[in-house]
């Protein structure tokens, strides 16, 4: 019973942690998108801080409070560090290369990708909701699919589509690894960073045109979510932390259209509707099943 009761603690720990991670990613693309400066130089700069800001928080928790947790945690780790670095870069191509909406409407796959990798992977079976909810969100990213194609958005929206497995993938990875894996998102940055520094072809070769917004992401922004998001599968099922990119699939559209009057197109509006109606739905689903686990949990007096 103590076991079960520790083990509901550590899933609200790992909700409110990922939660967290999830709200402070809804402002990233705004951000990149406020500093009006290329893919290459957001890649170089962004990353290049989020890595810095790694090594200076792991060497705190080494030499302050007594943390030896390694750098890149065995094969695993390394492993995981490689699909974030990918998904840094397909990201960022994504932002560039089509709209906020259709980029965060498709990222909104990531829990279906991660349900079928955790099946395969891990062995932790989807339900038959989850099917239909699968089934559902693929029609959305259709629609949102056939729409780029109209609009000349197609290459953005296949690199969302590669970003979007990939995460899972690196989700999928944490969690069957089940140990400390918070720093290996923040870590990967510095493959985007090198790759994108490289491409603009040194440092004189960046365009900047407010670096104060990279800045602000780099440094805080991206490496709280990262760290959220990197250390909620030690806690709960990749699938779950795939569902607080929700937030991002929400929020950031509205971000966006404050800020830019970017909005969707109709049918692009409509895809992204019916994924996140299949996504809500099957969150409130896992809410409800989650908490009637939790209840079977509760002690009772004996009879």
């Amino acid at each position: 019973m103590q076991d079960q009761l520790s083990a509901a603690t550590d899933h609200r720990k790992g909700l409110l942690i990922t939660a967290i991670g999830g709200l402070m990613l809804t402002i990233d693309i705004p951000l990149i998108r406020l500093s009006e400066s290329d893919a290459w130089s957001v890649l170089a700069i962004r990353g290049g801080l989020v890595f810095v800001t790694a090594i200076i928080a792991w060497t705190i928790l080494r030499v302050v409070f007594k943390q030896r947790s390694p750098l890149i945690p065995g094969k695993a780790g390394l492993l995981v560090v490689s699909l974030y670095g990918i998904a840094g870069i397909t990201f960022m191509l994504a932002v560039y290369n089509t709209t906020t909406a259709n980029l965060v409407f498709i990222l909104a796959f990531n829990p279906m990708f991660s349900a079928l990798l955790a099946w395969l992977l891990v062995g932790e079976k989807p339900r038959p909701q989850t099917f239909v909810a699968m089934t559902v969100m693929v029609l959305g990213v259709l629609l949102i699919v056939s729409d780029g194609m109209k609009a000349g958005n197609l290459v953005g929206d296949a690199f969302a589509l590669a970003s979007s497995f990939i995460l899972a993938g690196a989700i999928t990875v944490s969690r069957k690894a089940r140990t400390d894996l918070g720093f290996a998102p923040l870590f990967a940055a510095i493959v985007p960073a090198m790759i994108g520094l490289a491409v603009a072809g040194g440092p004189t070769g960046l365009v900047l045109g407010d670096p104060v917004w990279l800045v602000l992401n780099g440094l805080i922004v991206t490496p709280i979510a990262f760290w959220c998001l990197g250390t909620g599968p030690k806690y709960i099922s990749g699938p779950e932390v795939a569902m607080f990119y929700l937030l991002e699939t929400i929020l950031a559209p509205i971000w966006i259209w404050m800020i830019f009057a970017e909005a969707p197109t109709g049918i692009g509006l409509i895809g992204g509707a019916i994924i996140i109606t299949a996504l809500v739905s099957h969150s409130l689903w896992q809410l409800s099943a989650h908490r009637r686990a939790v209840r079977t949990l509760a002690p009772r007096h004996p009879v």
